[in-house]
């Protein structure tokens, strides 16, 4: 196909975006401008491109939006449970397991990893902050460390597989144009290798500073550290304590069903009916039941205030968390023949972004390992913006243009997925939800991407090497 001026732009815009992030700016005005001026000049009417300007960020809103639901409900369990104090009777007998501070290390890793499955990093760092960090210190890990394991297994391992909540694997297919499980399947095994590496070599390089229990700077990392904020709900049962026993049983042990239970469908039933999105709402749906009995167990007939607070609560962390988003994938959804019909309101639409790849193969990496490679750098680059998640809809189109007989669409979105959230997310740049962990953590955020940066670069190119060869 012969390129047009809407392709020329769109190439020039891209370029201008992936720049922007490199000088760690926002994107969601070049986003805005770049999809306005494209629509104006690929429909030759200006009022076209105000027309298509809003269709753009109504599809992206519409092809997300179950994104910001399942955020919002498993936030606003997370909240209920404070208020019952459940969540920290669920984790109150890991304290126990920390008997020294090499221990602490990777029980600090395990609890963080699991729990930023269900319910994301940053809403879940408080309470692991508050619960068990105070004990990891206690037995001699570093308040540094500490910070480093909590990093590295919740905003890096976890969240780049976002495997429950299935987040990150649906932006990426959605642009990709492929399944969601297939990037959500290689994105877990990829993000076991990049998390295994790092925190490898991350225990390796600050085993030496693990101290003893008797150690007197054991007191002063007590002193530095923050705490959560409590719950301003009034209790209104007089059975707050039995509530809280029975819930800090009952949430994990139903969200552990649904593990399992979805594993069995996948290995064994091969049903298919919890595939990708399904399988998010099967979880969102748990979390909304148990919602609603832990709000009427705290408040009683206030359950009916109560729950409508968690749940705003929910939706404004998610509009805050995903909200620049929606008009970064407007952009990359333009580029994109799904969805570029209905951006344009014509009947078959462009393929801006397909055909520049397509017109541009011969100077593109061939070989699989460069493609990857590629990937890699661009997943880095757009997490640069310290989101994490704004960069997907690029990693994902572009993963669909560098498909190849050698590697196919799905491992490459996997491998920008990787690199843009292991990035963005919160592991190697300061001004990402990293600050979080640092402040609670009473540590600075700039010595804690030192300690992150090495681990993580050399976890996430050994990650790439073997997906491209051998998945």
């Amino acid at each position: 196909m012969e390129l047009t001026i809407a392709h020329l732009l769109y190439g020039l815009f891209t370029l201008l975006i992936i720049l922007t992030m490199i000088f760690r700016k926002g994107v969601v005005l070049p986003t805005l401008l770049g999809t306005f001026i494209i629509a104006w000049v690929y429909k030759g009417s200006v009022v076209g491109g105000f027309t298509s300007i809003f269709h753009a960020n109504l599809v992206a809103a519409q092809e997300l939006f179950s994104i910001f639901l399942i955020i919002t409900f498993m936030l606003a369990l997370l909240h209920s449970l404070r208020d019952l104090g459940a969540d920290r009777r669920m984790i109150q007998p890991i304290q126990k397991l920390m008997v020294n501070g090499h221990i602490s290390f990777f029980v600090l890793v395990a609890v963080t990893y699991i729990i930023s499955l269900f319910f994301w990093p940053t809403p879940a760092v408080p309470l692991i902050c508050a619960l068990l960090v105070p004990a990891a210190i206690r037995a001699g890990l570093p308040a540094m460390t500490a910070a480093v394991a909590i990093a590295l297994a919740g905003q890096g391992m976890a969240l780049s597989s976002d495997y429950i909540v299935q987040v990150a694997p649906s932006l990426s297919a959605t642009a990709a144009g492929v399944d969601v499980e297939s990037i959500a399947d290689k994105a877990f095994v990829m993000s076991w290798i990049s998390g295994g590496v790092a925190i490898l070599l991350a225990y390796l390089l600050n085993r030496k500073s693990i101290r003893s229990k008797d150690d007197l700077l054991n007191e002063k990392d007590q002193k530095t550290l923050q705490t959560a904020e409590e719950s301003t709900n009034k209790v209104r049962t007089a059975h707050l304590t039995t509530w809280s026993k029975i819930f800090a049983i009952l949430v994990p042990l139903s969200l552990l069903i649904v593990v399992i239970y979805m594993m069995y469908n996948k290995l064994f039933a091969q049903s298919g009916d919890l595939v990708g999105g399904d399988g998010a709402a099967f979880v969102g749906g748990v979390a909304v039941i148990l919602l609603l009995l832990s709000t009427v167990a705290f408040g009683r007939h206030h359950a009916l205030d109560y729950i409508s607070n968690h749940i705003t609560e929910g939706f404004v962390f998610a509009f805050k968390a995903m909200g620049p988003v929606i008009p970064i994938a407007d952009f990359f959804f333009l580029g994109s023949p799904e969805l570029s019909g209905k951006i344009l309101g014509v009947e078959e639409g462009p393929a801006l972004l397909f055909d520049l790849v397509t017109a541009t193969q011969e100077f593109l990496p061939q070989s699989a390992l460069l493609a990857g490679l590629s990937i890699l750098v661009i997943g880095i680059i757009t997490g640069l913006d310290g989101s994490g998640f704004s960069g997907l809809p690029l990693t994902g189109a572009l993963a669909a243009s560098l498909e190849t007989a050698s590697i196919d669409a799905s491992t490459l979105a996997a491998i920008g997925q990787m690199g843009a959230i292991w990035t963005g997310g919160g592991t190697i740049i300061a001004w990402s939800s990293l600050i979080a962990i640092a402040g609670f953590c009473g540590v600075s955020v700039m010595d804690l991407v030192r300690k992150n940066f090495f681990p993580v670069m050399i976890g996430l190119t050994i990650m790439t090497f073997i997906a491209v060869f051998f998945l």
